[in-house]
């Protein structure tokens, strides 16, 4: 519900801005400005995608924690998507997302309240500790070998010694 009633809020007050600011400027001006924001937002997610990949992908080269990049990325392509949508306070918002400082700034604050799942591998990797995490069930028969369902339906299979046919001995 308060996801709602913020949706709400921000399209009445995209619509209030809209107003005022078409009252100040003109219908023309306002519309260009719109426009304008949709072509930047575009060109945004455009340079900012394959930026930030590399960003990651040289992050994982050079075995650094790759977050912090990838938050980087993620915070330019949500500036972008902001200066798509049709509004002066989601264009505004993005706008100021394209700032480098005011990102770093906000990965910090958000890094905070993010506990990494990884964070113990991390120290490993850079020791040069490689750790593979996995489960496994031994299925290995105490007595040796069962004979599996296809050596007691053939003919000729050896139940008693496991055999199945695919080797020879």
């Amino acid at each position: 519900m308060r996801l709602f009633a913020l949706f709400v809020a921000l399209v009445l007050a995209e619509i209030a801005l809209f107003i005022q600011i078409g009252d100040w400027l003109g219908v023309l001006p306002t519309l260009a400005l719109t426009v304008a924001g949709a072509v930047l937002g575009v060109f945004v997610m455009n340079r900012g995608g394959p930026f930030a990949l590399s960003e990651v992908a040289r992050s994982v080269d050079e075995m650094r924690d790759p977050a912090r990049p990838l938050a980087h990325g993620a915070l330019v392509m949500l500036a972008g998507m902001l200066l798509i949508l049709p509004g002066f306070l989601t264009d505004t918002v993005g706008l100021l997302l394209l700032i480098p400082g005011l990102r770093g700034w906000l990965i910090t604050r958000m890094g905070r309240r993010v506990e990494a799942a990884g964070a113990a591998r991390s120290e490993a990797h850079r020791s040069g500790i490689v750790i593979i995490e996995g489960d496994y069930e031994d299925v290995t028969p105490r007595d040796g070998p069962a004979p599996g369902p296809a050596d007691e339906a053939r003919p000729g299979g050896d139940a008693r010694r496991g055999r199945s046919g695919w080797t020879r001995e």
